[in-house]
């Protein structure tokens, strides 16, 4: 079964693609929940009409995700657990955490668009998070769990 999608869906496509799922799929949950529309010739022009229109404001789009990609990789980002013996941590580091911090220093960055390599972190030390600020535009981004200091 052809489908446009109407947004991001994880897994499958962007918003605006051209895709093909089985039928159960998109009969069953991309359509009834307004995630996809079926691919009709004339929406299949409509569309390349749509994407034609949009590709000028694309760049610009483009172009202020590259820069803020840019202004991310110069924070170095810390994020503060309480952990016990060793380093493990009292419950996990997620990316709603790294979305926080990240809040915190001046950068609002939605946390579905942040995934923690590995998922959920129980363990102080370095790590890596990929970070997409566009469907073009995902950057790699370095941070590190510290234990809280006991006072």
């Amino acid at each position: 079964m052809e489908l446009i999608l109407k947004e991001d869906v994880q897994n499958l496509g962007f918003k605006d693609d051209l895709v093909n799922v089985k039928n159960g799929f998109g009969r069953n949950y991309l359509i009834p929940q307004g995630l996809a529309a079926m691919a009709t010739p004339s929406a299949k022009k409509v569309l390349a009409e749509n994407l034609k229109q949009k590709a000028h404001k694309e760049k610009k789009v483009v172009d202020e995700a590259t820069k803020m990609a840019e202004a991310i990789k110069q924070l170095e980002i810390k994020i503060l657990a309480k952990a016990g013996a060793g380093d493990k941590l009292f419950g996990s580091i997620t990316n709603m955490n790294l979305a926080e911090s990240l809040e915190k220093a001046g950068h609002s960055i939605d946390k579905k668009y942040i995934s923690i390599l590995g998922g959920s972190i129980k363990r102080t030390g370095p790590y890596n998070a990929q970070i997409r600020l566009h469907r073009e535009v995902i950057i790699d981004f370095p941070f590190e769990v510290v234990a809280e200091a006991n006072s």
